[in-house]
């Protein structure tokens, strides 16, 4: 052990941590954090999670705990098994570049999630992915690393809306393609929104309702428009 831990602290740099306390002593073990956090969810193997499979008092410092000790607390010496038990009852202790980027993928997430759905209430088109940034930062919004990204975009839109208006809106748009583009368009359809309905006319030409958000809706005709070069016909029958 002492071979290893001289190894150890000479080897590490910075590193995340999954740390129970429990008996009135420190249990850590040294992870990947995106695997740890999908196991403390119920998702992945252990073993995929564990850097070193050792148990320690103090990473840092490359001390491990003691094995009397963890078989008076976990009833058990098995290190993945005591492991588990670290990882799903502890806290997992993130570096700040991990929880940097973790951040910086949230707000990106968060950031698509408005562009695609909500709308500016004014003049009823999405806003583009650059004034909702700079929304972002004049409301000095922060991103909590460790929540989802879609459950934080009505809290984020609350912070959002003194300096930008923003909508949520669903719009359901009837579309008329012609025969020869009809069979191409249906998947292109259902790429943008649900299709909740599609009547094959006799020419084979396709009558198709869509619930799409409204920020998608200029995607979806202009990817029709493509495809059909220009000859889809297009009309917003309602909201969702």
């Amino acid at each position: 052990m002492e071979a290893f831990k001289d190894n150890f602290v000479k080897e590490r740099v910075h590193f995340n941590l999954a740390r129970l306390k429990a008996g009135g002593e420190n249990f850590e073990v040294v992870i990947h954090p995106d695997q740890a956090m999908a196991f403390k969810s119920g998702q992945g193997d252990i073993r995929d999670v564990l850097v070193y499979d050792h148990i320690f008092a103090d990473a840092k410092r490359g001390m491990a705990a003691s094995e009397h000790v963890m078989m008076s607390v976990f009833k058990t010496t098995e290190r993945v098994e005591v492991a588990k038990q670290i990882i799903l009852k502890g806290e997992i202790q993130l570096t700040v570049e991990y929880r940097d980027r973790l951040r910086d993928e949230k707000r990106k997430a968060i950031l698509n999630i408005i562009h695609r759905n909500a709308i500016d209430p004014r003049s009823g088109l999405p806003h583009p992915p650059n004034r909702i940034e700079a929304a972002f930062d004049e409301a000095k919004v922060r991103i909590d690393e460790h929540r989802k990204a879609e459950d934080q975009v009505q809290d984020i839109v609350k912070q959002l809306m003194p300096v930008l208006p923003i909508k949520f809106e669903v719009r359901r748009v009837e579309l008329h393609v012609p025969a020869r583009y009809a069979a191409q368009s249906y998947a292109i359809m259902k790429g943008f929104g649900s299709l909740v309905k599609d009547n094959w006319q006799n020419d084979g030409s396709l009558v198709a309702v869509v619930e799409v958000p409204a920020g998608l809706q200029q995607d979806l005709y202009s990817a029709l428009n493509r495809l059909t070069h220009g000859e889809v016909e297009s009309k917003v029958v309602g909201k969702v």
